[in-house]
């Protein structure tokens, strides 16, 4: 498939490494520039563009970028995208430590990814969010071992959605279908499921142990 990768940090940069593995064509692009990301094309194959040219001809789209940077990101970021492209975000909230207090989300109530969704005008597929970087690299596990991790996902688009739980299946992963995105606080930081390294089994028990009162670490 042809995937765009926009953010090549922890989490960019080890899904540009699995999905070029994989056979995947992956454009990858950070806010520094294409000319940043050269030992990275090296390593991996990736294309490095601009942020503006990732998501062209893309079917899966993913968004990793530092959550209060997303309404930055370029007018018309999407519009060349593949019909029916699937896009993922992979972000948190973290008004303490980096992000600044987001009334939208604490006095609203959006969760994360809806506020995502609406500055990015598009569906959105949250995953990855509670991932340990490190993982994707060392965690991968075929279908069936009994030490293959879980991964939640929430969306309200279910052909992006299958097309994600597929690509992260191809990964390594299993997957737990985690509702709609106004569901998606059950995945949010502080939660039960977030940084869970487990199966199935735990992660949907985690999944229903949330609360959706967020944690005062993670109240502007």
């Amino acid at each position: 498939m042809k995937i765009g990768i926009i953010g090549a940090g922890n989490i960019g940069g080890n899904l540009t490494r699995r999905l070029t593995a994989l056979g995947h064509e992956v454009r990858v692009a950070n806010s520094r520039g294409p000319e940043t990301l050269a030992a990275l094309a090296e390593e991996t194959g990736a294309t490095p563009v601009t942020v503006a040219e990732a998501a062209r001809g893309a079917e899966i789209v993913v968004v990793t970028v530092p959550f209060k940077n997303v309404p930055d990101l370029p007018a018309g970021l999407l519009a060349e995208a593949a019909e029916g492209f699937a896009l993922i975000d992979t972000n948190n909230y973290y008004p303490r430590e980096r992000d600044g207090r987001i009334a939208a989300v604490e006095d609203e109530g959006l969760t994360e990814s809806r506020w995502t969704e609406r500055q990015l005008g598009h569906p959105v597929v949250k995953a990855f969010n509670g991932t340990y970087a490190i993982d994707i690299l060392e965690r991968p596990r075929p279908a069936g071992d009994p030490d293959r991790m879980a991964l939640p996902v929430a969306g309200d688009d279910e052909g992006a959605k299958k097309a994600v739980r597929a690509l992260i299946d191809e990964l390594g992963f299993d997957t737990v279908d985690a509702g709609g995105i106004d569901d998606s606080w059950r995945q949010q930081p502080a939660t039960p499921v977030y940084g869970l390294r487990g199966g199935v089994e735990e992660v949907t028990r985690a999944l229903a142990e949330a609360s959706p009162e967020r944690t005062p670490e993670f109240r502007g």
